[in-house]
């Protein structure tokens, strides 16, 4: 009895953290194409500031971040505040909280692979298009985009990744609420808590089996020369 509750568990966490991971990198995805082709071509003064306000996250440890994360979110301060007028609930303890801080902390795993193939696109390809009387936004979605895919798609892959194997981030923001912030290296903290060892290694088998096929993903793209890894 006592397994199946545990193996109920693990299936709500696996469905919680696939739906994060998922609309962390649609979210990312939405954000990091314009901000990567910013990085890429401006000459503005600023433009190391934002480099490393965006790198940041790859820098802090995870429970530093969580930390301003969850006092941002609190209902005593502008964002949580807001948040609480707008939908009569708190951030804080909440998916979308969770939600939130992945988008934050997995910024960089999707901007700057995305940067980079933007900066890789053949300079005289984007003039010859120009001269031929195309506009800057034609350029941009039927050539740049299409010679920056596998950047793309890489900043996909490693933003998922990372959102699914975060841990300090959502423990601090999201705590361990169950069908709601209770994602899987957070179960696997609990279950190793609460010393249920066997189910904790059902839950680390499913983690080290996801990161095995992503980091096999990666390696098979690198080895066809269609990126470069972070």
């Amino acid at each position: 009895m006592l397994s199946n509750f545990v193996s109920g568990e693990i299936w709500l966490a696996t469905l919680l953290t696939l739906k994060l991971a998922s609309a962390t990198t649609l979210v990312l995805l939405v954000i990091s194409i314009p901000l990567g082709w910013w990085l890429s071509q401006s000459k503005n003064r600023i433009k190391p500031i934002i480099e490393a306000c965006v790198t940041l996250p790859l820098i802090l440890p995870p429970t530093v971040l969580g930390f301003y994360l969850l006092v941002l979110f609190s209902p005593q301060h502008l964002l949580g505040g807001a948040w609480v007028t707008a939908f009569d609930t708190t951030l804080v303890f909440s998916f979308y909280g969770l939600l939130l801080g992945s988008i934050v902390y997995s910024l960089p795993f999707m901007v700057q692979p995305i940067r980079d193939a933007f900066l890789k696109v053949d300079r005289d390809l984007l003039d010859a298009s120009h001269t031929l009387g195309a506009s800057k936004a034609i350029t941009f979605w039927r050539i740049i985009l299409p010679l920056s895919k596998h950047g793309i798609t890489t900043g996909c892959i490693l933003a998922f990744a990372h959102t699914v194997g975060e841990f300090g981030v959502v423990l601090l923001i999201g705590g361990n609420i169950e069908s709601e912030t209770r994602v899987l290296s957070i179960l696997l903290y609990d279950l190793i808590e609460t010393n249920q060892m066997e189910a904790a290694n059902n839950v680390a088998l499913v983690l080290v089996g996801f990161a095995f096929v992503v980091l096999l993903s990666l390696s098979m793209m690198r080895r066809r020369g269609k990126y470069t890894i972070l």
